[in-house]
């Protein structure tokens, strides 16, 4: 994996999860520390399957 190849995945799994805690953020209710690291944790969780999700259906 080239440098240029890893910059490249890092900021998709970056835009990915800036995404979906954003989403967390808006539908919750309440914003303590224990729902924005859960909300972390989602959204990390999610990125990685995102972009699993995508190199499947179009390759690396």
């Amino acid at each position: 994996m080239s440098p240029r190849t890893t910059l490249l995945a890092a900021g998709e799994l970056a835009a990915w999860w800036a995404g979906f805690a954003l989403l967390w953020l808006v539908l919750i209710s309440t914003v303590d520390t224990l729902e924005r690291v859960i909300g972390a944790a989602a959204a990390a969780l999610g990125a990685l399957v995102a972009r699993s999700a995508r190199r499947a259906v179009s390759g690396p």
